[in-house]
Order: structure tokens, then sequence, then C-alpha cells
């Protein structure tokens, strides 16, 4: 199916989020929609959907015009939309999931064994192997993405739209989605592909337009150099790799020994965790997702309780304290989800940015919040990270993803830091965000704190890490230097020991 968008503009307010944009993508072609968080992709690919309608412009789908009242239209149509974050409900079955929206029935019953049948036929078409049964809470995030696809595709989908498909796989299930893409278009499916990620552009697309500031700003070769497409992006040169100087690392100042997490079923997550890191040193956490990375975080920062072992930072004990306490203690926590664990959507940026610290000064008075303090704070941030809002009121969850991390990050390297940590400190966030997050990870480091990373990255793990340790079934299999090739990173990732 060959879709066409013309002159397609969408306003909020004072707020245009997309511009006069022009968009062809032919039937069978992998078209990558891309540019910076903020630039407009997401809210395009919305108005196509039906989500929003748009102000001016038209939607034609093989050379015929059509309006959409909602997405059920969209989908009548042939249009499929995978989300950046997943539209599936966790204690459904994958079947159930799938079946949602368009319900089959037989004798006024819910016919599960179609949906299931119809979840066979599609998973053996592109080899997901995917258990109709199987609980999507159950599943691990690639699966469940495939679940998403499976969706759209039982619809008879012939133009699927994959919203930030990789913003949260890893490397594996990156290549493993890339397959699918071109299995896909092989087929005849046209695939909108929005991202920020310049390798996978590269890798997978046909065809390549960039969008800045809600404008279409040129459109590009997969050939073309990754610096090329990042200028185009941004609008500037950008630095593609991490200017440090070598570490001035000083005494050990976290010193982590002999951790042990169990599971309330008695398994253990992490296996005699031990590492240390000095003062103005960043230490990189690397490893496939789901080997322990993130309880380890979780653990040294307070999260869980059954935990044995020693977790010293600057001599101070941080186990057996509250969340509270280990932050108090001066350690800054990035989590991997910021929707769940880093903010509060609901909230304001203002608000956001207070988290944790309404306790007392400098944000407290006597008792009641310095409205005028917080305000000054937020107004400070905002201009120091760049964080792309409409001021310091703007809801959390109206930003872009990327202005949501600058606020998560903003927020914990505003304390006064003894130790940071990020797990996942650029995921789902574009390329001129990246260069910005990695250098103020870099002057933190500078400024002679130790900083843990954790990263499925390697890309990053590589740009960021003075060394890396990989983890492997909740233990660390390694302890390598930054340079470490990536072939050695990726043996000591499949469990090969050095």
């Amino acid at each position: 199916m060959k879709l066409e968008l013309r002159g397609i503009t969408k306003r909020f307010g004072s707020l245009t989020a997309n511009d006069g944009i022009d968009l062809v993508v032919e039937p069978g072609e992998i078209h990558a929609l891309l540019g910076e968080n903020g630039a407009g992709k997401s809210t395009l690919m919305n108005v196509l959907f039906g989500l929003y309608q748009p102000d001016e412009g038209e939607i034609l789908l093989d050379d015929v015009p059509v309006h959409f009242k909602g997405p059920g239209d969209a989908m009548a149509a042939g249009i499929g939309m995978v989300h950046q974050h997943f539209m599936l409900i966790p204690v459904f079955t994958v079947a159930e999931n799938v079946m949602l929206g368009h319900e089959p029935t037989k004798g006024g019953v819910l016919d599960l064994a179609t949906a299931r049948r119809r979840v066979r036929e599609i998973s053996a078409q592109f080899g997901f192997d995917i258990d109709p049964d199987a609980v999507v809470g159950d599943l691990p995030v690639g699966v469940q993405q495939r679940v998403e696809i499976v969706k759209a595709l039982s619809r008879d989908a012939r133009v699927l739209i994959l919203d930030e498909p990789t913003a949260v796989l890893t490397p594996q299930e990156t290549d493993e989605l890339m397959v699918t893409m071109r299995q896909l278009a092989e087929a005849g499916t046209s695939i909108v592909f929005i991202t920020h990620k310049l390798r996978e552009v590269k890798a997978v697309a046909d065809k390549i337009t960039v969008i800045r500031l809600g404008r279409v700003v040129g459109d590009a070769d997969p050939a073309a150099s990754s610096q090329e497409l990042a200028s185009l992006m941004v609008g500037r040169e950008v630095e593609l790799t991490v200017q440090k100087a070598p570490a001035k690392a000083g005494d050990d100042a976290l010193v982590v020994e002999d951790l042990t997490l169990f599971a309330a079923n008695g398994a253990r997550l992490l296996d005699d965790v031990s590492f240390t890191i000095r003062a103005g040193e960043v230490l990189c956490i690397a490893g496939v997702q789901g080997n322990g990375q993130t309880e380890l975080a979780e653990a040294i920062i307070g999260l869980h309780k059954h935990v044995k072992g020693s977790v010293r930072l600057r001599g101070e004990e941080l186990l057996g304290r509250t969340v509270r306490g280990v932050l108090e203690e001066g350690v800054g926590f990035v989590p991997e989800d910021r929707k769940v664990e880093g903010l509060v959507s609901e909230f304001s940026v203002a608000e956001n940015l207070m988290l944790d610290r309404s306790f007392h000064g400098p944000f407290v008075t006597r008792g009641s919040i310095d409205f005028g303090y917080r305000d000054t704070f937020a107004r400070d941030a905002i201009a120091e990270f760049d964080i792309r809002t409409q001021g310091p009121d703007t809801a959390v969850g109206k930003l872009s993803g990327g202005n949501q991390q600058k606020v998560v990050i903003a927020r914990e390297m505003a304390r006064d830091l003894k130790l940071f940590i990020a797990s996942q400190p650029t995921r789902g966030v574009d390329v001129g965000s990246i260069e910005f997050i990695h250098e103020r990870i870099i002057a933190v480091r500078d400024s002679g704190v130790p900083v843990l990373i954790i990263s499925t990255e390697l890309d990053e793990v590589a740009a960021l890490a003075d060394r890396i340790a990989v983890m492997y079934q909740g233990s660390i299999i390694g302890i390598v230097p930054g340079n470490t090739p990536r072939e050695q990173l990726g043996q000591l990732m499949a469990g090969v020991a050095a």
C-alpha cells in the first residue's frame, strides 16, 4: 500500500508540532523518520493513526484521500501501529491481547481458538515462536514487542508504524527486529520506522526523511555518514564520540562486597557481586538485559529487602537504609524506566525536579514549600539542561521521552553528589541529547565523584567507561579496561569467562 501525507499540520495551542509535512512511503518500503526528541515524529504518526486530527493537510492511501475519526478507522484502512510504550494488558494472554478490539465470536461467545490460530499462523510466517497462551506480563520485552506486531498484522495491516521500536530492546533483540522488518517489507508491508538511532537507520532503511522542529528538513540516503545524518537532525555539528581525558582516579569510594539478592522464592538474583569504584572513575556494567543489572542498581539504592553483603560509600554502610536515607547520603539515581520509577507524569516539570527533596531546605521553609525557590530552580535547570518545554508548569508527561530523561538527570545531578548511578541513561534519547548527557556524566566524573553506569548499549559503554564489569546470570564474570574490544565484551556477555 502506498502512503502519502500532504501538508500535515498539527497545533497544540501556540505550539506547532507538525508544520506542513509531506511524506511518501512506497509499498514494501522501510521509510525511516529521523529526528530529535520533540521534533514531531510521534505526533505525525498519531495523526496518521487517527489519535489526533490534523489542523491542515490530508492523508492518501493508494492515491485515495482518507479521513480517520479514530484508530479504529485507521486499522480498518490497513494501518497498524506499534507504540513505543506497549499497549498490552500484562495479565492477559497473547491471544487475548491480540483479539482485543476486534473480538471474534462463535455462537455469541468469544472465539479464543480463532485468535490462538491467528497468532500461530503469523508467528510461523515470521519465525516469532510465540505461545498464544503465554501471559504477556511473563514475557521478555522483545517478545512483547513481537506480540504488538502480531496484533497489528492480525488486523491485516499493510502499513506498519513502528514508534521508537528499539528503545527498550537489547542489541540482540534489536538485530532480530531488523530481520523481522526486512521480512515484512519483502512480504509487501510498508513500514514507517520512527527512530533517532543512526546505526539502525543505516542498517535497515530504504529511505530516510529527517524532521526538525516540526518540519521536514530533508531526505537522506542510508549510505550517508552518521555525521551527516546527525547534523541534519540537530541543525549543527554533533560530536559522536565522547571527548574525555584519562580519569584521575582517587581512592576507593564505593566498595561493594559479596552482594547477594534473594527473590521471594529464595532464588538468587545477585550472587556474591563484588567491585569497587574509585573517586573520579566511571565503571560501566555491561551485559544482556536480565542478567541482574537492574537488581544491582536497585539493591544499592535500597529498593530490596532480602539482601546480604556490604555496600560502603566513603566508609558509610548503605545496606539497611531506606531509599530516602541512601539518596540523602549523596547518591544520585537515574532509574532505567523514567515513566514508572523516575517521574510522576501528571506533575509539572517543577514538581518533578524537586521530587525526594520536599522534606527540608532549600525547597522547604518552616514546613512549607518555598514555591519561589522551586520555580527559580526549575527555570535554571530547564536552561542548563536544555529541557524543551513550554515552562516549569507543563506536565512532564507531555514532554518527549528525551526531555523527560533530561528532567530526571537534572534533578539527580543537582544533589550534593557522593555517588552517581544511572541505569540506561540515554534509553530513548536522540543523538543531540545523548551528546549532552554523556558530557554531563563525564563532568560529574571529573569533579571527583564515582560514577556507576548500567547500559545495554555497547557504544555507550565504550564511550563512557574507564573500566567495564560484565554481568552474567547475576554475577560479575569479568572486569576489563574501558577500551576492551566489542568482540571480547560480547564473549563475556555470552558467559565465556576471560
